[in-house]
């Protein structure tokens, strides 16, 4: 890893902590959705995340969060996957490029993300989508920016949970022999470990739907970090939440603190 991946990397984790990434870069595949609409605002909110994920329109639209001492670190996504644009129901799970890790950092990032969906159903498709992950490797080894690689399974909401494990944790393990710096991944449940002991990089979880209480979302974060997890990406369960503030410090306290979730729920008023 060079110098420059390295030091923006630490910064993301302040040295060996955990990490608490809010991601709004959903309007990139699903359009409008309420919480997302007015992204200034939704991110000035979000002062108190190590960092956030967002789609690179929508850079300079956000730029005064970022602009200023302490602020989050700026997370861009590179590709764009049929696979995340779940209204439409697509199928083939196809990944492209939409701009370099090196045009991202001219943008103002300070780590990159890039997707990757296997097992499809086409050989063609996997081949093609792990060569998105594998050219994003190059360039962000060129630009000195480090690289998450969020193993996203296709159809993983029908999948079945050993099968929907077990893809996770292959696709973890590819990421990672492909070079990227971290993964970002769903959280598998009590077997969740097995992922982070076997994946030799840091591994983040995201909350993925907005779940039916933000106590939930609160006991997912616990229970992925006494698995391992280095942190989560968590978007609609923060931006959704009642008050998105408020929710974050509950986030933050769980996941860099280890505070117990009861204790902590009834701190914040979260229900």
């Amino acid at each position: 890893m060079a110098t420059g991946e390295e030091i923006r990397l630490a910064r993301l984790f302040d040295g060996t902590g955990n990490a608490v990434v809010v991601a709004i870069d959903h309007g990139l595949y699903n359009g409008p959705r309420p919480g997302f609409n007015d992204l200034p605002a939704a991110a000035r909110r979000l002062s108190r995340a190590d960092a956030i994920l967002l789609s690179p329109g929508m850079a300079h639209h956000v730029r005064d969060s970022f602009g200023h001492r302490g602020a989050p670190a700026m997370i861009v996504r590179l590709n764009w996957g049929t696979q995340y644009a779940t209204q439409w129901s697509y199928h083939e799970s196809r990944s492209v490029p939409i701009l370099t890790a090196a045009e991202a950092v001219a943008l103002g990032a300070d780590i990159v993300l890039v997707g990757m969906s296997i097992k499809t159903g086409s050989e063609a498709v996997d081949a093609e989508n792990v060569e998105v992950v594998a050219r994003a490797v190059a360039e962000k080894r060129r630009a000195g920016v480090p690289l998450v690689g969020e193993v996203y399974p296709a159809g993983h909401e029908d999948l079945p949970p050993e099968e929907r494990h077990e893809q996770i944790a292959i696709g973890c393990r590819i990421a990672a022999e492909l070079g990227v710096d971290l993964v970002k991944t769903f959280f598998t449940g009590d077997r969740f470990g097995e992922i982070v002991e076997a994946t030799p990089v840091p591994v983040l979880a995201l909350g993925s739907r907005k779940l039916p209480r933000e106590r939930d979302a609160l006991e997912l974060a616990a229970q992925a970090v006494r698995a391992g997890s280095r942190g989560v990406v968590f978007g609609r369960n923060v931006v959704q939440a009642r008050d998105p503030e408020r929710f974050l410090e509950a986030l933050r306290a769980v996941v860099k603190d280890g505070a117990e979730v009861g204790e902590t729920a009834a701190r914040f008023d979260i229900e």
